[in-house]
């Protein structure tokens, strides 16, 4: 069963998930990120630039499909429709919505911001994966 863990009260959702992802490389998790097209691309930006000394490696696609073969091992991907079929053990959430194909991965991160509307979204998710019987974590960050 996916493992699900929500993190509350982001101030910047892309700076945070900056952090989180290079955590889970740095401790060797394979990561997909999901979301919308303009936050994935915003979150692909800001991954270049985010750690001048170090580089996260990532890759930005629709679906794996589109990964190239000299780019299998890449640990970081941001996927408009994620998938666990390389390894990927980790799905992190920005969508309003549940995400596709999420009972493939071990663990499910949602990662919820400040805005009202993002936090109604996320209850919504709650009681979706509550309700297919998922044990749910809930972080409280800067607490």
């Amino acid at each position: 069963m996916t493992a699900v863990a929500f993190h509350f009260n982001v101030a910047d959702r892309r700076d945070y998930v900056c952090r989180l992802l290079r955590k889970a490389w740095r401790a060797g998790a394979r990561v997909v990120v999901t979301g919308d097209e303009h936050t994935l691309d915003d979150l692909n930006r800001q991954l270049w630039v985010f750690e001048p000394l170090e580089f996260l490696p990532h890759w930005r696609g629709v679906e794996l499909a589109g990964l190239p073969a000299r780019l299998a091992a890449t640990p970081l991907l941001l996927l408009d429709r994620p998938s666990a079929e390389r390894g990927h053990g980790v799905l992190v959430n920005l969508r309003q919505d549940v995400p596709l194909r999420y009972e493939d991965f071990a663990r499910l991160i949602e990662v919820v911001s400040l805005a009202e509307s993002d936090r109604a979204a996320a209850r919504q998710r709650w009681r979706h994966y509550a309700g297919a019987g998922l044990g749910i974590e809930r972080h409280e960050v800067g607490a």
